[in-house]
C-alpha cells in the first residue's frame, strides 16, 4: 500500500470513529424517505443506482452554513458520476430554513423535516450529519460535524464510493 493509500485510511479510520455508536452502520440500508422539499417531493428511492450524499442539517448550525459551500461543489463536480446531494432540513419551521437559503444557497435537492422522521430513522445525534449511500442503497460512510480540514478526507471517500458503481 502507497503512503498516500495508507494516509487516507487512517483519516478516513479517524472520521469514521468520530461518528456516534448509536448511528446508523456502514453496510445497512438506509432507510427511504418522502419528505416536502423546495422543487417538489424528495425520496431516497427515487435515487436508487446513484451515490448518495444526505446531510441532515438545521438553520442555527454554524458549520453547515461553512459545508453548503463544498456540499455545491461536491454536486456540481460529480453528477456527471451519478452523484447527488440531498439536504434535509430539521428546523421546527420551515421558513427558519428559507431565510438561511437565501443568504446560503443550495445548488442540490433540499428537503423540509419538521417533525424530525427522518433523522430519527438515521438515528442522527448532531448537526450537521451526514450518510454516503451506495447505489446499491446501502451506507458507505456516516459523518458528524464539518470542518474545513477533513474536505479532502470526504471528498477521497466520495471518489472511493463512485469508483464501485
Amino acid at each position: 500500500m502507497s503512503g498516500r493509500s495508507r494516509y487516507f485510511f487512517v483519516v478516513l479510520a479517524c472520521l469514521l470513529s468520530a461518528v456516534s455508536a448509536a448511528a446508523l452502520e456502514v453496510g445497512q440500508s438506509a432507510p427511504d424517505f418522502d419528505l416536502a422539499g423546495k422543487n417538489g417531493r424528495v425520496k431516497l428511492s427515487d435515487y436508487k443506482g446513484k451515490t448518495v450524499y444526505v446531510d441532515f442539517w438545521a438553520s442555527w448550525c454554524g458549520p453547515c452554513k461553512q459545508s453548503f459551500p463544498w456540499m455545491n461543489e461536491m454536486h456540481a463536480k460529480y453528477a456527471a458520476q451519478g452523484f447527488v446531494v440531498l439536504g434535509i432540513n430539521v428546523d421546527a419551521k420551515q421558513s427558519d430554513a428559507v431565510n438561511f437559503l437565501q443568504t446560503t444557497p443550495a445548488k442540490f435537492d433540499v428537503a423540509f423535516d419538521s417533525k424530525g422522521v427522518s433523522p430519527r430513522s438515521y438515528e442522527i445525534k448532531g448537526m450537521p450529519s451526514s450518510v454516503l449511500i451506495g447505489a446499491d442503497g446501502k451506507v458507505l460512510a456516516v459523518h458528524s460535524g464539518f470542518k474545513d480540514e477533513e474536505r479532502a478526507a470526504l471528498e477521497g471517500i466520495i471518489q472511493s464510493a463512485l469508483k464501485k458503481q
